[in-house]
């Protein structure tokens, strides 16, 4: 989907970067990864290719380490290929492709959640559309004969109906990314500034209000038949599978599919900006954030890889050069970052400045401006550079881990074989990021950082940006342009699949297989859970101390989540930005925090990097520095998060509603994105951080769990080196019971007024039994029924048939205690009413059995819970969280398959039994919006005591 302006360090492009590193760590000729130990480690990504005589061009990787495969389709069309006037039509498209073709008439997730998919979905940018889901070994039949039944027979399932549905889904997800502070309407300025009216770029990806609902059905139809044709795409298919395999079924199932016109590719299109220009635009915000930017070398150009890398050095990380001195030194802003977005005609370089509050934007400027003129002086250190590079090829090396999704070896082979034609165009990254010196980096940021930057202050106002109005683009023709004629060099093949036969059926699945711990102890007692995984040279490791906000009773709310937050500022001989400037050069992901049950701290290392990586992590976890500098700095910042958590509507819920379902007074009433209230925050002191590491990071009590490329008789005297003669402290606390929430008999209704929001953020909850009770699996499975799918029934009510909103889904966290329940949906202002009285209908209907569940229902959310799971485990990371969770919760090590044999039980009165847990008459209801306009119709409604509040849950007088 279309994204905003970053507001951080985020890499919007982790494919571009994984192309760089891809590099790095050079490539052989395995028939999967091949991976060796030291510090020249390399990863390789080999592939076979082939193109069909239609055109279309596939890509094949053997990997064997789950028996799934990634199908990862990318349509070489993006926003860019639109015209003034007709915009978002890529991205709508992206959107009638989930409707049904006209062999499968129904939603497009359908058939996928009925063979356990993993990782589905779509994205449209300005250069590409890609679909992309990993299938069980077993269901890659169906899988490329959906993709194939879109890519050749769509049109004739899409009509008027299909496309008011969708250009309203469309118009919602606009209008939800432009209700954000900062939001949608920030980005699309930044761009129409940068780029001049009719470049290709000067446009939202999502197209203007204006274009989606002039948009016809003569209209997206041309679009379609001009462009969507298998030679303007790239089908890459990685995992279970092999060339002839693959050659045999692609060729069965796309071969017959004509071609199209060939999309001629668009030539480097950078403009030529000969000064700097500068807007200042309102929101409803609460600091003031500037954002500055250039467009830059396109991607996969020399200078896009080095302005990586000086983006790396000037503001990619927590010891970068702005963090250095804004954050850290002159405390002048509560965040800095900047990034490259790496596309195909024209990159852009952002530094983006979050400015504390009181503070002149002016001479946060100047310094910032002052920091780039010396890097383009001097360039970067050689220490600066080889850091960066290290950071860069970490992050690739975790992204290659998996098969598909972002940055998987699927996306890496077809991003490259997009925009340059060649799968291994890494192997050209390589090279440049190999031979970068600081003066060839500092010579790339010379040639495009200078003039013709354009800054874009953003300041707070009473109105949001999205009351301005949308740039008005060049009107469309009266009628859509011709289309054009198809490619004559390609052909077709005739294939001897009957699709009026419909979706083919998967007979077998493959067997679940989960690792078995292996379990040691060191010295004092400290249990260690390990699972090998060899696939990639990384080690990730959790330490898991009971508590969390629990832990906070009886003390300032807030103490667990802002003392674990202090902890990896500062530690042992290492200030903060020393220790962040040393896990970069470790290429180590090191971090710590708190939830409502526990406090852990976690590491992911580089193999080759594991005993220093270790050093780092024990000095974390013993020997945090608490420094009082460091303590104010994390505070204001902290404060300043909590004003913007109240600015944003799906946050501002979130810090309501817990202490609502709860009470006042219990463990779990603190706000759910970790961050307290501003009055407890600000009186916390460096003894309630220390008396809380003191108190519950306790060697008695921890959880080890390590997954990854070492062995228990390699990782146990590593771990007994650092931690083998740690003690308990003398009367640590006790860990109190977790009471039950005061029951409720009656619904209550909360407003929080936004005024101006173009949308109403809706949100009903209840508290239910705890992870562990008897009758959480069976209640998960019936709420999966409810909202926890894309076809489930909220969701298929107020998105796909009333189109009132992006989306809507329901669910359960996992807490010891009883659990927090919510459902929630943002829909557009003028359907609040509406959109509340279908929750409630939909709640009331689902737990009564007035709309029973179905047969159809219990098979598809059995299928979509177990037939994933042989798949779920691919990456470390989920088997890591598998094997922490079962200890967490008591569980047996064989807790999966237990799993798996529960929902194989499943019936529909099982799961209607289950649904009663839902108590409408409990329930809790939060609504975010413009109260001129919904609150009166709320109370109407007569839902129950309605009540308005501010974002503290305070209620307002009037």
């Amino acid at each position: 989907m279309s994204s905003s302006l970053p507001t951080s360090r985020a890499r919007p492009r982790a494919a571009a970067l994984a192309l760089a590193l891809a590099a790095a760590l050079g490539a052989g000729a395995a028939a999967v990864p091949a991976y060796a130990a030291g510090a020249s480690a390399e990863v390789s990504i080999p592939y076979e290719e082939f193109t069909l005589p239609n055109g279309l061009r596939v890509i094949v990787h053997t990997d064997r380490k789950a028996p799934i495969v990634a199908v990862n389709l990318w349509y070489h069309v993006g926003s860019k290929n639109e015209q003034p006037g007709r915009t978002g039509f890529a991205h709508l498209f992206e959107h009638l492709m989930f409707q049904g073709s006209e062999n499968h008439h129904g939603e497009f997730f359908a058939p996928f959640e009925l063979v356990g998919v993993t990782d589905q979905n779509g994205t449209t940018n300005q250069d590409r559309t890609n679909y992309f889901q990993n299938v069980p070994t077993t269901a890659l039949d169906m899988a490329l004969w959906m993709e194939s039944d879109r890519m050749g027979h769509l049109l004739g399932a899409i009509d008027q109906k299909t496309l008011d549905e969708q250009r309203g889904v469309v118009q919602n997800e606009k209008r939800q990314g432009e209700n954000q502070p900062y939001g949608r309407r920030i980005n699309a300025k930044m761009f129409e500034a940068l780029y001049p009216a009719g470049h290709p770029y000067h446009w939202q990806t999502i197209g203007s209000m204006a274009d989606l609902d002039a948009a016809s059905l003569d209209d997206v139809k041309t679009w379609f038949k001009s462009w969507y044709g298998p030679n303007n795409a790239v089908l890459v298919l990685a995992g279970d599978i092999d060339a002839k395999t693959a050659k045999e079924k692609a060729l069965r199932y796309f071969g017959d599919i004509p071609a199209s016109a060939t999309l001629k590719d668009m030539a480097t299109n950078i403009p030529k900006r000969t000064q700097d220009t500068r807007e200042i635009v309102p929101d409803r915000v609460p600091q003031v954030r500037i954002y500055r930017a250039w467009p830059v070398a396109e991607n996969g150009s020399k200078d896009s890889t080095l302005l990586t890398l000086l983006s790396q050095v000037l503001g990619g990380s927590a010891s970068s050069r702005l963090d250095t001195r804004l954050v850290h030194q002159d405390k002048l802003a509560d965040s800095v970052g900047t990034s490259v977005w790496n596309s195909e005609i024209s990159g852009t370089f952002f530094i983006t400045t979050t400015v504390k509050e009181g503070v002149d934007p002016a001479k946060v400027e100047a310094i910032v401006d002052e920091e780039l003129q010396r890097l383009l002086k001097d360039g970067p250190t050689a220490q600066e550079l080889e850091q960066a590079k290290t950071a860069i090829r970490a992050d690739f090396v975790r992204g290659v881990e998996r098969i598909g999704g972002f940055g998987g070896k699927s996306d890496v082979l077809a991003e490259c074989a997009v925009y340059s034609g060649k799968p291994d165009c890494y192997r050209e990254e390589l090279a440049t990021l190999k031979a970068a010196t600081p003066a060839s980096v500092r010579d790339a940021g010379r040639r495009w950082l200078g003039v013709g930057s354009h800054t874009l202050t953003v300041q707070p106002s009473d109105k949001p940006a999205s009351s301005l109005p949308e740039t008005a683009q060049a009107a469309p023709a009266s009628k859509p342009a011709a289309v054009p004629a198809a490619d004559p060099k390609f052909k077709t093949v005739k294939s001897d699949v009957d699709r009026s036969a419909g979706v083919p059926k998967t007979a077998s699945f493959p067997a679940l297989s989960f690792p078995t711990p292996q379990r040691g102890k060191l010295s004092n007692g400290m249990e260690v859970v390990l699972v090998e995984r060899h696939e990639i040279p990384v080690v990730q490791l959790l330490m898991e101390f009971p508590g969390g906000y629990t832990a906070d009773q009886g003390r300032k709310l807030g103490t667990a989540s802002f003392a674990m937050s202090m902890l990896d500022e500062g530690a042992g001989d290492y200030g903060a930005l020393q220790l962040a400037a040393r896990k970069e050069a470790l290429g180590a992901e090191l971090g710590a925090g708190a939830s409502l049950d526990s406090a852990s701290i976690s590491l992911s290392a580089l193999t080759d990097k594991l005993e220093p990586s270790l050093d780092l992590f024990a000095d974390v976890v013993r020997r945090p520095r608490f420094d009082a500098a460091e303590i104010e700095r994390v505070r204001a910042t902290w404060l300043a998060g909590i004003k913007q958590e109240k600015a944003r509507p799906q946050t501002a819920a979130l810090r309501v509603l817990p202490p609502l379902l709860y009470g006042a007074g219990h463990p779990y009433a603190i706000p759910f994105t970790g961050s307290g209230t501003e009055a407890s925050v600000a009186a916390l002191t460096r003894d309630d951080l220390v008396a809380f590491h003191r108190d519950w990071l306790q060697p008695d009590k921890v959880r080890i769990v390590v997954v990854g490329d070492t062995t228990l008789k390699a990782i146990v005297p590593q771990l007994e080196k650092r931690f083998g003669d740690w003690k308990p402290a003398a009367n640590a606390p006790a860990l109190p019971a977790v009471a039950d929430a005061p029951a409720r008999t009656a619904p209550r209704v909360f407003l929080v007024d936004q005024p101006g929001a173009i949308q109403s953020n809706i949100y009903v909850g209840q508290v239910v039994p705890p992870t562990a009770s008897a009758g959480s699996i069976d209640f998960d499975f019936a709420n999966g029924v409810l909202g926890g799918e894309f076809s489930s029934r909220l969701n298929m009510n107020l998105r796909e048939d009333k189109h009132w909103a992006y989306g809507s889904y329901s669910g359960a966290s996992n807490t010891k205690g009883q659990r927090p329940w919510i459902a929630s949906a943002a829909v557009q202002s003028d359907k609040t009413v509406d959109s509340i009285k279908e929750l409630k209908r939909e709640i009331a209907e689902f737990t009564s059995g007035q709309k029973p569940i179905t047969d159809a229902e219990v098979t598809k959310i059995r299928a979509s819970n177990t037939l994933s799971l042989p798949g779920a485990y691919e990456t470390g990371a989920a088997v890591l969280g598998q094997v922490a969770g079962n200890l967490r919760y008591g569980r047996p090590d064989d807790y999966i398959v237990q799993y798996k044999a529960r929902n194989d039980a499943m019936t529909p009165a099982l799961a209607q039994a289950a649904a009663k847990t839902i108590e409408p008459q409990a329930a809790t209801w939060v609504v975010v919006g413009d109260l001129s306009k919904i609150e009166q119709p709320i109370r109407d409604l007569q839902l129950g005591e309605v009540q308005v509040v501010d974002a503290d849950g305070k209620p307002v007088k009037k």
